[in-house]
């Protein structure tokens, strides 16, 4: 048996091939929420939360015990080993209720094991790293819960699910660019810049590989498209690593045109950020004279930085110019 949320919330019975999904919204919410929450006492309180949101009928609790038997005779019965008893998906507690899995799986823990061993191959075995990263990737039939997402313990994991898809997608077509199937990805990524506009990576890999194949000048133009976007929905500049990019194309950087021969140039290793700091006590006054030089500070080092940016843009208009005219 599996469980599966990376898509319309299902149940698959891998020895027969039959497929459940509940037909009711709040059935699927139901089975959304104990699945994500696997293993755990799901209180009554929450699992209302999650059906009816603020508006739950007068007895709320009664309707939930409703959905919660229909649901127990929508699942099938595994067989039990001799002398055991039969396993019991949901359990009642005191406090709410508990999908116990048993031997069953989900088909998020599969995903989030492939994407992790690709990304542990990445380095020492592109190809095979690209190969379970998109056996990981498979997996997914539509967005994350989809049908299901009506409270918070839906709404939290469908979001988690899919920034994780989004990193292994990053991870996906680094592995390519290691392999050498730099040629293989093009499509893929300028369709993902066009999905997810707001995400740096993805221009980043579409630059990289791009200029693999010997179109410099689109790989630049890449770069202006990523840094008009980000400057007219956030009105923010492109990233270091992004930027970083560029540069490197711009001066033909050795590392770009062997896979794994160097390190990429968008591998930046930043410092860490700041803890949090704690301007009470008897150092206060000192500490915000601290920060005010701190902030002084990083105000300069903007400057600097927008107009080394506003160099790099002249820069990269002339070269563009240039490889238009030819």
């Amino acid at each position: 048996m599996q469980f599966r949320i990376l898509g319309p919330v299902e149940v698959h019975d891998e020895r027969t091939g039959l497929r459940i999904l509940p037909t009711g919204a709040k059935q699927r919410a139901l089975l959304g929420a104990l699945v994500v929450k696997s293993g755990q006492i799901v209180s009554v309180h929450r699992l209302i939360d999650e059906l009816w949101g603020e508006q739950p009928p007068a007895n709320a609790t009664n309707a939930l015990q409703a959905h919660v038997a229909r649901l127990r005779r929508l699942l099938p019965v595994p067989p039990a080993a001799a002398g055991e008893p039969d396993h019991e998906w949901i359990m009642t507690r005191s406090l709410g209720y508990v999908l116990r899995l048993g031997p069953a799986t989900t088909d998020a823990e599969r995903f989030h094991r492939l994407a992790a061993q690709g990304r542990a191959a990445t380095v020492n075995d592109p190809q095979h790293a690209a190969d379970l990263l998109r056996q990981a990737l498979a997996l997914w039939r539509g967005p994350a819960l989809e049908g299901s997402v009506r409270g918070d313990i839906c709404a939290a994991e469908a979001a988690q699910l899919e920034e994780n898809r989004l990193i292994t997608l990053e991870a996906l077509y680094d592995a390519c660019l290691r392999a050498c199937r730099h040629d293989e990805i093009t499509g893929e990524l300028e369709e993902l810049t066009t999905d997810h506009p707001m995400r740096e990576r993805f221009y980043d890999l579409l630059m990289v590989a791009l200029y693999r194949c010997g179109r410099q000048a689109e790989a630049l133009g890449v770069y202006e498209r990523a840094r008009k976007r980000l400057v007219h929905e956030l009105g923010v500049e492109p990233g270091p690593a992004l930027r970083s990019r560029m540069e490197a194309i711009l001066s033909h950087d050795p590392g770009l045109a062997v896979p794994g021969a160097a390190e990429p140039s968008s591998s930046l290793h930043l410092p860490p950020p700041p803890g949090p700091v704690d301007v009470t006590g008897e150092d206060g006054d000192a500490t915000v004279l601290s920060l005010t030089d701190e902030i002084a500070r990083l105000r300069r080092r903007v400057e600097r930085l927008s107009l080394e940016q506003e160099a790099l843009i002249r820069r990269f208009d002339r070269l563009t110019a240039e490889a238009t005219a030819r």
